[in-house]
């Protein structure tokens, strides 16, 4: 059934009011910058970092195939996407209360509860995952989606791009821990304002064609990949093209190895990786009409290929080194652009949360390189690991041209 136009534009700035102010949280509690040095300061080691990266970027994505399998049996899924971004918000103003309270608390017990709280702020992220694409798929007409994606994203490069100097002086106007409880009640308080454009809402009916119990539905993958060349070839893009996002917390670690971090240079990084992404989404935004998502995925692979090597160049540099935070800007707003416009394109209203769960539990190299990396590192050094995961990038160039995005 064909959503009506008036009820399109209803969903569509339902969907825009939690891009809002999302944005506005984003920076708050920012995975690549805030988390990684929150974790750092908190006494994290290397391996602390690679676990808390593989979490946040990948390990609990593979639960999203077992969510699928429950979500995708239902016929409405507004209720479970409220339930999952909520769960988020508490967490996060959860880690503010932790880090309050954080005097009468050991080091040990510290970092065990920002795992904990962060594993429930990733988990709810990919069971609201699930709900999110079909529901937006179902509530956007086709017409204005890449439209959504272009404005989504430049919206939230220009919230970020303000709370970013906002963040930047908070972490450095207040002393370790009071900086993060600050900044994490923030986030907190913010993704609870946003999740309020989910209840304006007006959602379709799902055509369930699902109705199998969890091993029946892992069965499918199989089939579902084999008769889909575009999901055989997306897998494979977040598995190489994905490391891009994986590696770039370690550039928060390269940084402290080379310069120390403080709280200034924290800040710095985060302003510019924002002033990146503001750049990447308004040039989307302008000509997202003559671009397509095949051709923005081999923009972002350029910039993820160039990336740590340029890291390795920088290094000797606390001044030069902070400019590749734009570049890096850059590339996570086209590649979150490219790979939701994706996935939107090569599955249908029926399989769509199928598919959202398959590109989950598909990220394995995504879930198993952070946890690999800081031993990796400690063994073959810089030099070795960056370049290497370069090459990976790199190879994604072939899974890239094999993708077939001749609509948009």
């Amino acid at each position: 059934m064909q959503i009506s136009l008036q009820q399109s534009k209803i969903n569509f700035r339902s969907f825009l009011w939690h891009a809002v102010f999302l944005a506005l949280a984003s920076n708050f509690m920012d995975v690549g910058t805030i988390i990684p040095s929150m974790l750092i300061k908190a006494g994290g080691s290397a391996f602390h970092l690679g676990l808390l990266t593989a979490i946040m970027l990948g390990g609990t994505s593979i639960f999203q195939l077992i969510f699928a399998s429950s979500l995708s049996k239902k016929v409405y899924k507004k209720k479970f996407l409220l339930i999952g971004i909520n769960l988020r918000a508490f967490s996060i103003i959860g880690l503010s209360i932790i880090f309050y309270i954080s005097g009468i608390l050991s080091d040990n017990l510290i970092i065990f509860l920002i795992f904990l709280l962060i594993s429930i702020f990733a988990l709810s992220g990919s069971y609201s995952g699930v709900s999110y694409n079909d529901i937006f798929g179902k509530s956007v007409r086709q017409e204005s989606r890449k439209h959504f994606f272009s404005l989504k994203q430049t919206i939230n490069s220009i919230g970020m791009f303000f709370s970013a100097f906002l963040v930047r002086y908070l972490i450095k106007q207040f002393d370790y821990p009071n900086n993060y409880v600050v900044l994490f009640f923030c986030a907190g308080f913010l993704l609870l304002v946003a999740s309020a454009g989910f209840w304006n809402i007006r959602e379709f009916p799902s055509k369930v064609i699902y109705k199998k119990n969890l091993i029946e539905f892992f069965r499918l993958i199989p089939s579902e990949i084999k008769k889909n060349p575009n999901l055989r070839n997306y897998l494979l893009i977040i598995n190489s093209l994905g490391l891009g996002i994986s590696i770039l917390p370690f550039l928060i670690l390269f940084a402290k190895d080379k310069f120390g971090l403080s709280y200034e240079l924290i800040g710095n990084f985060l302003v510019f990786r924002t002033i990146g992404m503001l750049f990447a989404s308004l040039t989307f935004f302008k000509i997202s009409h003559k671009i397509n998502y095949k051709t923005l995925l081999k923009f972002s692979l350029i910039i993820g290929t160039s990336l740590p090597v340029m890291a390795l160049f920088f290094g000797a540099s606390q001044f030069l080194y902070q400019f590749l935070f734009v570049l890096s800007g850059v590339f996570v707003a086209i590649y979150k652009i490219s790979n939701n416009g994706v996935l939107m394109e090569i599955s249908t209203n029926e399989n769509r949360a199928l598919y959202t769960g398959i590109s989950g539990a598909g990220s394995i190299l995504i879930a198993i390189f952070p946890l690999i990396a800081g031993l990796l590192i400690s063994q073959f050094g810089y030099i070795a690991v960056f370049s290497s995961v370069s090459l990976i990038i790199l190879s994604s160039f072939v899974f890239v041209n094999k993708l077939n995005c001749k609509k948009n």
